[in-house]
């Protein structure tokens, strides 16, 4: 069929099924939610393709995690997602952010020079890795004198982004360790591309979307047990957020996240 004779339905099919593909490539599949219950052990949530992220977007789909079962979130990490705040303030109103760390510095090392990195690097660490965060903020302060004339940006972006970095720095190490990064996502999407690099044709859309969600069954399967450190990361939590906690005895039956 030529194109000048497709009709629009055709070019709608054929345009979902190259936004697919791209899918498949998990290239632009970023949206992916990972959830850790009250039991200690994680689940996908969800997955979606939005062309352009924004409030709404987010809002629609935590309303649908919501209209699923999700009845609270204590803290969301996310890699700093467009309109993602309004959102979640608009649907889970008492949830904290911490914006995925890793992210951060990637996004600080990006555009420095070699012979810079390593001094520059160090001198972040001592912001990310400080025991509270008066003590990070001092350090930050460190970094602006020692870097702000020639990497302004990089130290724009941490100021501008402060609210949502220093969230960890409440809590203890256990729960640190598990809120500061986005790795886990990052790690399920490499699991994905294992399964999708080797077929790059598919007949339909529905074709994809069945390969799609059998690798994710396949991949968690495998999520049988719960954290090690999960006993004292929930006392934790039992703690900071005594007023949320569901009782005891519904826990299993809860799918209240991290």
């Amino acid at each position: 069929m030529s194109r000048k004779n497709r009709s629009p339905e055709e070019n709608a099919r054929r345009a979902k099924i190259r936004e697919l593909l791209q899918m498949a490539n998990i290239d632009s599949m970023d949206d992916i939610a990972i959830g850790l219950d009250l039991d200690g052990r994680k689940d996908v949530l969800g997955m979606w393709v939005g062309e352009n992220e924004s409030a709404k977007f987010w809002a629609t789909v935590l309303k649908g995690l919501r209209n699923r079962g999700v009845e609270d979130i204590f803290i969301a990490c996310t890699d700093n997602l467009t309109g993602f705040d309004t959102a979640i303030y608009a649907v889970f109103p008492e949830t904290e952010i911490q914006n995925c760390m890793i992210h951060q510095l990637r996004n600080s090392s990006k555009y420095v020079s070699y012979k810079d990195l390593k001094a520059l690097m160090s001198d972040l660490k001592a912001v990310y890795a400080a025991v509270d965060e008066q003590a990070a903020l001092d350090a930050l302060e460190t970094f602006a004198q020692n870097w702000d004339n020639k990497y302004h940006k990089i130290l724009k972006s941490w100021r501008e982004n402060w609210a949502n970095l220093s969230t960890y720095f409440k809590y203890p190490q256990e729960v640190r360790r598990l809120i500061y990064t986005t790795n886990t996502i990052e790690g399920f999407n490499r699991r994905l591309r294992k399964v999708t690099k080797s077929k790059s044709v598919f007949p339909t859309d529905d074709s994809l979307l069945k390969m799609l969600y059998l690798a994710m069954m396949d991949i968690t399967k495998k999520w049988t047990g719960r954290r090690q450190d999960w006993s004292r990361i929930h006392a934790q939590l039992s703690i900071y957020f005594a007023e949320r906690m569901p009782d005891q005895h519904l826990l299993r039956r809860n799918v209240k996240g991290i």
